[in-house]
């Protein structure tokens, strides 16, 4: 059975530090969510048109890598095609350029749709198949981001929390259940502008070949900092999970500068300062949505107030 909708995603942890090996941990998010159709809910006529015509580009893209047997399986180009000559859109609510998945629901949809002998999303997956889907997506999703992990389409299309150990070992894992009336949590905030995650991801592969130092300090202080958030998050630790998370948070502001939206590099270090709360990039950054983790969500508000707040997840 084909899927109607796709959820959007969120990469609690990982972001950057996932290229060098480090643990991630990516959830699905259901604020968001995008399907193939011929016509549209959520789009203008003008937004509908330059979705076909971004549809019929990526399907170029789709066939040029098959043909020269770099996709890894097979695509129904044709179909995909012809569909796209009638009229296909990605009619979505998941904001481009804000690090929740928008690229990734689109890939996942075009799989699910149009993928020859595809891998299924139920309950008899295999570790081994998972790892074969996260390839098989990566390669499709290459075209919006010149590489790609296929982390973000693989959540959006077995949605469910994904735990990534290293890059060949991803498991499907349980969360800690949101508690209704829990005092802290982890909430999202709109920086109000798109990022653009391919220029910021070279810039940090720059870093890490060209500046001394920089990939040692990496490995030795942001991989622990974000493979223990991780780690304390799952077991339910909140004491341990903030305290990685503002360590994180430090590393975050003094080496990855140019990945944090300018007008929030104050507010990211006013939260150190008052410990009121703590913000990490979600997904590439330079735009798009901040996480922000805090054991008083009503304390973070109140230092946050007037910027636009999600809560996903309580403790």
């Amino acid at each position: 059975m084909k899927r109607d909708t796709f959820k959007s995603k969120i990469l609690l942890f990982g972001e950057y530090s996932l290229i060098h090996n480090s643990m991630g941990l990516s959830i699905p998010f259901d604020f968001y969510k995008g399907k193939l159709a011929f016509s549209s809910s959520n789009l203008t006529e003008e937004e509908a048109r330059a979705s076909n015509l971004s549809l019929k580009e990526y399907a170029a893209f789709l066939r040029k890598k098959q043909e020269e047997g770099s996709l890894g399986f097979r695509l129904d180009i044709e179909a995909l095609e012809r569909d796209v000559e009638r009229g296909l859109i990605f009619d979505s609510t998941i904001p481009q350029g804000f690090g929740v998945g928008s690229s990734g629901a689109l890939v996942a949809a075009v799989y699910d749709r149009y993928a020859f002998d595809k891998i299924y999303n139920d309950e008899s997956i295999t570790g081994d198949q998972i790892l074969t889907l996260k390839n098989h997506l990566a390669a499709m999703e290459s075209y919006f981001h010149g590489t790609s992990s296929g982390i973000d389409p693989l959540i959006c299309y077995l949605e469910h929390p994904l735990l990534i150990r290293n890059k060949s070992a991803i498991d499907a894992v349980g969360i800690p259940e949101s508690r209704l009336n829990g005092k802290g949590g982890i909430f999202l905030i709109n920086t109000g502008t798109p990022g653009n995650t391919k220029p910021l991801v070279n810039l940090f592969l720059d870093k890490c070949r060209k500046e001394k130092g920089f990939l040692k300090l990496l490995k030795k202080e942001m991989i622990p900092f974000n493979d223990n958030c991780i780690k304390a998050f799952l077991k339910g630790e909140t004491r341990e999970l903030l305290a990685n998370v503002k360590d994180l948070s430090r590393f975050l502001l003094s080496y990855l500068t140019p990945m944090i939206p300018g007008k929030f590099k104050k507010v990211w270090q006013r939260g150190l300062e008052t410990e009121a709360y703590y913000l990490k990039l979600c997904g590439s950054g330079g735009g798009g949505y901040l996480l922000g983790f805090t054991e008083d969500l009503e304390k973070a508000r109140k230092e946050l107030d007037g910027y636009a707040i999600t809560v996903i997840h309580r403790f």
